[in-house]
């Protein structure tokens, strides 16, 4: 009982990994951009909803809608303002801009609001625990995998039955051709990071909601951990994000049952190091031959 108990835990925190994940992973796969500020869109987004909650007295779900929105706006501003221009500079000078935008966004807040942290009502959502054959199931675990299954299967939905899904498809494929068919790129790449950002937007809300405690820098270490899972899963591939994304949380909640909670986040990257050195493609990946 005890076994399953850490796995429904682990679900939990692994579909709040996966959402951040998929902002990771889609901008890769258009890109080739890993986005090290996307953990901080995420601190944005559990900020938003604690304001929006406390402040406004706005319910759960709308405060949850409002922070998707505003993370949207934050990240096409990101994506304009930082990372545009540097579209056809070196790997390495998006990357190091990329850490540079995190920092901004971290002590830019610590600056606008101070580091302290702030806590989430208790009453948020209403807690009640479901006891299903001995085991105790939160109903605030519920909702959350209950989001989340939703906002993965309307990103599904968007990118293989909308038209800017098709687009963005093409992008990722082929950014020139794409181009040449009349496809619109900075549209198409702007709408990526919206749609990668507003996931991460939510999975803030929803950690602030389950977790209680936000501060202006939450967003390193599962931002870090969300890289690990989209890497676990193939980077560039979203159905590996999730999965990428579950699996991580799964075998951090087990480790904590373990009695090795210390290690839960050191087992993470233990993770990143074994799949780079045994599948460097990740689970859902494939290894692919480049011409040099």
């Amino acid at each position: 009982m005890e076994l399953i108990q850490q796995l429904v835990n682990g679900v939990s925190l692994g579909s709040i990994y996966a959402l951040i994940a998929l902002g990771y992973t889609m901008v890769y796969g258009i890109v080739k951009l890993i986005n090290f500020a996307h953990g901080d869109v995420f601190m944005v987004g559990a900020f938003i909803g604690f304001y929006c909650i406390s402040a406004l007295h706005l319910n759960f779900f709308l405060a949850l809608i409002i922070s998707m929105v505003v993370c949207a706006l934050l990240g096409v501003l990101i994506e304009r303002i930082a990372y545009k221009p540097l579209r056809n500079a070196t790997r390495i000078a998006a990357l190091i801009t990329a850490i540079g935008v995190s920092l901004f966004i971290e002590y830019g807040t610590i600056y606008v609001r101070g580091a302290q942290p702030n806590a989430y009502p208790s009453n948020v959502v209403p807690d009640t625990s479901l006891n299903l054959f001995g085991v105790k199931i939160s109903s605030q675990s519920l909702l959350i995998l209950g989001i989340s299954v939703f906002l993965m299967i309307l990103l599904q939905f968007i990118v293989h039955k909308t038209k800017i899904g098709k687009a963005m498809r093409a992008v990722s494929h082929d950014m020139d051709a794409a181009r040449l068919m009349g496809i619109n790129v900075n549209n198409t790449i702007s709408a990526t990071f919206a749609i990668g950002s507003s996931l991460a937007g939510a999975a803030g809300v929803i950690f602030g909601m389950y977790y209680t405690k936000i501060e202006p820098l939450m967003g390193i270490i599962p931002g870090l951990k969300a890289f690990v899972a989209a890497v676990l899963g193939g980077i560039g591939i979203i159905p590996g994000a999730m999965v990428g994304g579950l699996v991580l949380g799964v075998i951090e909640s087990l480790v904590s049952a373990l009695g090795y909670s210390l290690w839960r986040d050191g087992v993470a990257f233990v993770v990143l190091i074994l799949i780079l050195i045994f599948r460097p493609a990740g689970l859902f990946g494939k290894n692919v031959r480049e011409k040099v």
